[in-house]
């Protein structure tokens, strides 16, 4: 019976979400593209409600101060001091590769900061809306030194010259199997310049996980769900991939960290020679 009357609070709350939420442009974003996707999150950091009539506003208010979303404003924050403390330790030309950067315009604001030719920044993604969406921004902006490129982050392709940082942000939480994420960190140590650092996120626990996954649909059109992982576990595959002077740090709302793991700037001994 219980169980019974769970799957009929799920169903209200879908269908309340479906119908009033969509008053709310944050929503209607969310079921447009999915709300996991990078088109959702460009609005989430935006952080302006929005909607029809007053109570969508209302609604949308509500609705982008959830406790994820603000840990991700929060997360987006310490991602730009962890890249600029990296790109300071660099000299001019560091090149920055975001293997799931949806329309980037965290990575925007950070290219706004420095003089042309300082830095480098690519953005891929799956999602293409994402990436036309972003590109338009750059161009609109005026932005040098700025690219999308549409990729599997899971797959990625070789770039013309190995990154001096390589950042994967909000993608390991999306995945379920974790074997994935320990080979997506290996894959991703091999196309690091020597001396380069890669750059994750984590997401250690969320009080609303259960909610998601049986409410809110993901970019697929199915259910979102995720998973959260201890930080000892996210440093631990990135030690065995190879990395040294793994770290930590995590934002100010507490639901995610950002690691970062070095590349020894000696060249491994199988690309030598």
């Amino acid at each position: 019976m219980n169980k019974r009357l769970g799957n009929v609070r799920w169903a209200a709350m879908r269908l309340l979400m479906n119908t009033v939420g969509r008053l709310s442009e944050g929503i209607r974003i969310g079921y447009r593209h999915g709300f996991d996707s990078g088109s959702m999150l460009d609005y989430v950091y935006v952080n302006k409600a929005s909607g029809s009539w007053g109570v969508g506003r209302l609604i949308d208010r509500n609705y982008l101060n959830a406790i994820g979303w603000r840990a991700i404003r929060a997360r987006r924050e310490l991602l730009k001091d962890v890249l600029r403390k990296e790109i300071a330790e660099r000299g001019d030309g560091v090149f920055v590769l975001d293997v799931a950067s949806g329309p980037g315009r965290y990575l925007q604001d950070l290219v706004e900061e420095y003089e042309p030719g300082h830095l480098r920044v690519e953005c891929r993604d799956l999602d293409r809306a994402g990436l036309t969406q972003g590109e338009d921004r750059a161009r609109s902006n005026g932005l040098q030194g700025i690219s999308y490129v549409h990729g599997d982050a899971l797959d990625p392709r070789p770039t013309d010259r190995a990154p001096d940082v390589i950042v994967v942000s909000g993608l390991y939480e999306l995945l379920l199997d974790d074997e994935a994420i320990a080979a997506s960190i290996a894959r991703l140590r091999s196309l690091l310049a020597p001396g380069g650092v890669l750059v994750f996120t984590t997401q250690t626990h969320h009080p609303q996980l259960e909610f998601i996954a049986r409410v809110l649909p993901n970019r697929d059109g199915v259910l979102w769900e995720m998973k959260c992982r201890p930080v000892e576990k996210a440093e631990q595959w990135a030690r065995d991939a190879g990395f040294d002077a793994v770290t930590s740090r995590r934002e100010q709302v507490g639901l995610f960290t950002v690691t970062t793991a070095g590349r020894a700037r000696v060249a491994d001994r199988s690309s030598q020679g």
